[in-house]
């Protein structure tokens, strides 16, 4: 499936001189998420990777992350935004180009030793991937790997993180 042909640009969204690569249009069509997840599913499997959980960024992550989990018989781990986990959690504040933001995992979500991936819709600059990546380092669980739909390689968001093999199907 030619997923760029499919995915929408928005200009000027969320501000004038960015365009936003929207993936509704490739979710809503009948085999868009299904080869979305056998993309994800090939390149894995490509990289020989084990995989005991895959973790999804809020909120597009959950949507690829969670079928990934179930096609690779994995666990899935949600990162939320502050306030949404009702349990004890480890928190990271990150930076952003216009100030600051904060994830959580659960402190129980993944057990220690336990292989991950992180799945999100876009890397751009890495900063919530690299923040989501001291949060799996807080929980004990060790990561091996990223994977994006999409990747902005003008933005270099691969130097924001560790040194893992990252996954992307559509790059720009």
């Amino acid at each position: 499936m030619d997923f760029k042909s499919i995915i929408r640009d928005i200009p000027d969204f969320p501000q004038k001189g960015i365009i936003f690569r929207d993936i509704t249009p490739l979710l809503a069509h009948p085999q868009g998420l299904t080869a979305i997840i056998q993309g994800f599913q090939t390149k894995f499997a490509e990289l020989n990777i084990d995989i005991d959980a895959v973790i999804g960024i809020e909120s597009r992550g959950f949507i690829l992350g969670a079928p990934l989990a179930m096609q690779l018989g994995a666990s899935f781990i949600p990162v939320r935004k502050p306030k949404k986990l009702p349990s004890a959690v480890f928190r990271v504040e990150y930076a952003l180009e216009y100030g600051t933001d904060t994830l959580e995992i659960h402190q129980d979500a993944i057990g220690v030793g336990k292989r991950v991936i992180i799945i999100d819709d876009v890397i751009a600059t890495g900063g919530t991937a690299a923040a989501t990546a001291k949060l799996v380092e807080q929980t004990g669980a060790k990561l091996v790997g990223y994977g994006f739909l999409i990747e902005l390689d003008f933005l270099n968001g691969r130097k924001a993180l560790p040194e893992v093999p990252i996954v992307s199907l559509v790059n720009y």
